[in-house]
């Protein structure tokens, strides 16, 4: 019989329960004080037994605990905080509206592969980042990567993390088995590597249907995880290109060694699997949009998760050759980053000069108070890619991602500059 719904945990409202485990109950509370929703982990059997399960229940809690408001990034759901005491320990998360990658491993439910490759590429530059913060998953599962629209996805469930300056003892041998890394199984030391191989075995099934080891026992699954080369996922699913294939399997290489050397090496892999994909002309993915812009000179000092704010509140637009992104007398407040082409700055009929990827332009509208009219014509030379930012949504972005488009707008000011002293200096 299920236990009746608390009225609050902690200072947090309870609304619903949305998901239940074996060690925890999951409730949809209110954050009163940040006017949220959040996500409540709510720990059970919680026992002053000093037992196996015991140490092992706390071992996974204190894990996750540890890592409440260290790690931020857009696609690793962000843990706001932890409580223990004598009568409960929850954890406080963000609250995702969605369901998790399980749905979609079902071989009647499977995800078109280039969206398949997209969420694999977030998943992998989201656990680059735990990476850099000393912090290695160790369980990474369909079901503990939630999606919300589109391929939007974070990665949750810290429970069986290791991490460096860890201050408890970190147990061995958490994990599901089907996902678990050969160096898991036999119980070795572990690195970034074991969640390459993990990540793998998602792809696997996302792209097939199929787990790459399955077996009636956990002693033959097992075996097979350590001793049998899995069949590529194009066994199952005949359109798998082939180097996607060899991406696959080589995340499940046995030795760690002859895995991806990187987490970048990976993602590098990933977004030249998704240009060999056949998708419409007009379509631009998120993973094109990320390479895209961390690519361009403008976005050189931004960290990844201003990148993926700047690509929230960026609108991607495609001019033909002599059309006008705007024209000298316009009123607007947008700001213009070039990605791909080349256009021509005209002023009273005059040539100023050319622009080419990296280049932005519009951006002074930004610094003006009162509504001001455009002082230039823009017109694409070429095919002419450009993302666009409204003003308004830019100066509602977050403090640090103001800050690099500020410094950003203050290089491209000084290097203008210079470039007018040298042009006047030359008369």
């Amino acid at each position: 019989m299920n236990e009746p719904l608390p009225e609050r945990i902690g200072k947090y409202p309870i609304v619903r329960e949305i998901g239940r485990g074996a060690t925890s109950i999951v409730y949809l509370a209110l954050d009163m004080f940040a006017r949220r929703e959040v996500a409540v982990k709510l720990i059970l059997n919680q026992s002053p037994a000093d037992t196996d399960m015991t140490r092992r229940f706390r071992s996974v809690f204190l894990n996750e605990a540890e890592l409440a408001g260290k790690l931020h990034h857009p696609h690793l759901l962000a843990i706001y905080d932890a409580v223990s005491d004598d009568w409960q320990s929850y954890i406080v998360m963000e609250y995702v509206d969605g369901r998790t990658l399980e749905y979609f491993c079902d071989v009647e439910r499977l995800l078109p592969i280039e969206q398949v490759v997209e969420i694999i590429f977030k998943c992998s530059l989201a656990l680059a980042y735990a990476q850099r913060q000393g912090v290695i998953h160790c369980d990474i599962k369909p079901a503990n990567i939630l999606m919300a629209e589109g391929t939007d996805i974070k990665v949750s469930d810290f429970g069986a993390a290791r991490y460096e300056d860890t201050k408890h003892t970190q147990l061995k041998g958490i994990g599901s088995p089907a996902y678990m890394s050969p160096e898991q199984v036999q119980d070795l030391e572990v690195d970034f590597r074991t969640d390459i191989y993990s990540l793998g075995v998602v792809a696997y099934q996302l792209l097939s249907g199929k787990l790459p080891f399955r077996a009636s026992s956990k002693a033959s699954l097992l075996y097979q995880v350590v001793h049998i080369d899995p069949v590529p996922p194009s066994t199952f699913r005949r359109e798998i290109p082939a180097e996607l294939d060899a991406l696959v399997l080589r995340c499940l290489a046995k030795s760690a060694d002859s895995r991806y050397k990187t987490w970048g090496e990976l993602s590098q892999q990933l977004t030249l699997s998704y240009r060999r994909l056949e998708t419409p002309a007009d379509a631009i993915s998120d993973t094109e949009k990320f390479t895209t812009i961390r690519e361009l000179a403008f976005f050189r000092d931004f960290r990844e998760q201003e990148i993926w704010e700047t690509l929230h509140i960026a609108a991607w637009r495609r001019h033909l050759p002599d059309q006008h992104v705007i024209q000298e007398g316009d009123t607007g407040d947008s700001i213009f980053v070039i990605t791909d082409g080349e256009a021509k700055v005209v002023k009273a009929g005059k040539l100023l000069n050319t622009l080419r990827p990296g280049d932005c332009f519009g951006e002074m509208l930004y610094f003006t108070e009162t509504i001001a009219r455009r002082t230039t014509t823009i017109t694409a030379l070429t095919a002419l890619t450009v993302i666009e930012i409204k003003a308004r949504d830019l100066s509602h972005a977050s403090d640090g991602c103001q800050k690099e488009f500020n410094k950003t707008f203050l290089r491209i000011l000084i290097d203008r500059l210079g470039w007018a002293n040298t042009r006047l200096s030359a008369l």
